[in-house]
């Protein structure tokens, strides 16, 4: 089981925290848990709580050649917007929060090592196999936000995401949702024969 690996990080709702994480971070103040599900005409994301109640919902409309993507709690209330940034060479999102702050999420796709994830705007540092949605969040101070890891086979996306900053939990929801969103547009590149930059490993 995911939580008594050191590399594999991810549990499901009701299962003890990760040995790894707790051995590093201590307990999480807070975890939540998304599941990605594909419908004909939009792509919704669920985040839940640790009692599998949703919290958030992410929706995109297709088509749509920006990737425009709303985020929602669960009462309706809209929490930030998540739009493509098109011809460039990096994989880009824009973000824009409900209270107005904006970031930029990019990655550096001809790296050789390894992806590197820039977060502009927010002075946040995201580091971890970003290609395997397996990755730490930390502030300005070097304190960890978050961290996030990725289920393995599995039929439907899913994910942890363990809070040691709650106040961030929006702003941690959102920047999940960009880099899922980042990651289909590589693999849909990648089928179609375009250049899907370096492995990320």
């Amino acid at each position: 089981m995911g939580v008594f690996s050191k590399v594999h990080r991810y549990r499901e709702a009701g299962e003890d925290v990760n040995v790894n994480n707790e051995e590093r971070f201590g307990l999480p103040v807070r975890s939540l848990f998304t599941s990605t599900k594909f419908f004909t005409l939009h792509h919704r994301i669920e985040i839940t709580d640790a009692e599998e109640r949703v919290v958030y919902r992410a929706e995109t409309k297709f088509p749509s050649i920006h990737d425009k993507t709303d985020i929602y709690d669960a009462s309706g209330r809209f929490v930030s917007h998540i739009e493509r940034k098109i011809f460039t060479l990096h994989e880009r999102r824009f973000v824009t929060m409900a209270d107005g702050r904006a970031f930029e999420l990019s990655n550096e796709l001809f790296h050789l090592v390894k992806d590197i994830t820039n977060l502009e705007g927010l002075g946040w540092q995201l580091t971890g196999n970003i290609l395997g949605l397996n990755f730490e969040l930390y502030d300005q101070a070097g304190a960890v936000i978050a961290v996030i890891a990725q289920k393995m086979f599995s039929i439907h996306d899913k994910y942890c995401i363990d809070l040691y900053q709650p106040e961030e939990e929006e702003t941690v929801v959102t920047i999940l949702v960009a880099l899922q969103h980042m990651i289909r547009d590589r693999e849909a590149a990648a089928s179609s024969g375009g250049s899907s930059g370096s492995s990320g490993q």
